[in-house]
């Protein structure tokens, strides 16, 4: 039978233990969020190590696709996350203050080709070129590209936007298809799979070209996005969340295994070996808003130029980027 005294010490344990627990469960629920593909690569150390952030518990989640990042970022459930730079545009024209806190994904896309007589971009002339993403970057880099270098991308060749992009690379892989754009990793797993698969020309360096840009520049495909409104609550976790995703983009270019690993784990719908092998052929990056702003820009006038309503119909104020 227990003394009174062993009584009287598990209960004080007790207390403090249930003390404990209750401050380590307080605290505002945030979640970060990711996009399933290779949107989601960068940050994936953050879903082993979520960011530690006085006065918040933090959670990282990926979802399926970018339109259902974007509605929540419009309904006010998404506070961080990742989209497209076209999307967060669309939104912030709409009036939703949200703001573009850092590139984390430059250019990254190959065209890819099986047709012995297509050594360079005019040689595309009267080919059809399977276009993964229609209404988003890959095809207004593409369009930009092709009219720089004098083909009309609406009579010259056909750019098809039927195939999935997962099918675009298996298609490629089995012979059906013998042309394509397409971003990494799938790009990386075409060439993997069909020997006679060659890369056409540079992507990256087609437009800084067609934009008269200094080599070296790119187009940005993935941005990290921070509702206005918390930001400027909370400048000190935006702070901590940078750093955070900065060094998991810093840590998976020096382990691509590792983090390929994660990534089949954390189930972002790509198979390690994929992850592993196009890590080095990626442009996972970390630019801050205001350095990426010339780059963002020149991307977002493509859109102007070929779908201006799928930006709101004007580059975004200087509101859109986010100041520190």
């Amino acid at each position: 039978m227990k003394t009174f005294q062993q009584i009287i010490l598990l209960s004080v344990m007790g207390v403090c233990a249930a003390g404990i627990l209750a401050a380590q469960n307080t605290g505002q629920a945030l979640t970060i969020y990711g996009i399933n593909g290779p949107s989601g690569v960068g940050m994936i150390r953050l879903f082993e190590h979520p960011p530690r952030i006085n006065g918040f518990q933090v959670k990282v989640e990926s979802l399926a696709q970018a339109d259902l990042m974007a509605a929540r970022f419009v309904s006010g459930e998404a506070k961080v996350g990742v989209l497209p730079p076209n999307v967060a545009a669309k939104i912030a024209s709409t009036g939703k203050a949200v703001q573009v806190a850092a590139v984390l994904g430059n250019g990254m896309l190959s065209l890819l080709s099986s047709d012995g007589g297509v050594r360079r971009i005019e040689d595309l002339k009267g080919k059809t070129v399977a276009v993964a993403g229609q209404g988003a970057t890959p095809e207004f880099v593409f369009r930009k590209i092709l009219l720089a270098r004098g083909l009309n991308p609406e009579r010259d060749l056909k750019l098809d936007y039927a195939l999935a992009i997962p099918e675009i690379s298996r298609s490629l892989i089995a012979g059906r298809i013998s042309l394509a754009l397409l971003p990494e990793p799938f790009a990386t797993m075409a060439l993997s799979g069909n020997t006679s698969l060659r890369t056409v020309g540079d992507i990256q360096d087609e437009w800084n070209k067609a934009n008269g840009a200094a080599p070296g520049g790119a187009y940005p495909m993935t941005v990290l996005v921070v509702d206005a409104a918390f930001a400027k609550a909370n400048p000190e976790a935006v702070r901590v969340i940078l750093a955070d995703v900065k060094a998991s983009i810093d840590w998976i270019k020096a382990n691509p295994a590792e983090a390929g690993a994660l990534v089949e784990k954390h189930n972002l719908g790509l198979r390690a070996p994929a992850v592993r092998a196009s890590i080095p052929r990626s442009n996972h990056t970390f630019i801050p808003a205001a350095d990426a702003r010339p780059s963002l820009e020149a991307l977002l006038r493509a859109f102007l130029e070929f779908a201006p309503q799928s930006i709101g119909g004007a580059l975004p104020k200087d509101s859109f980027y986010y100041k520190p």
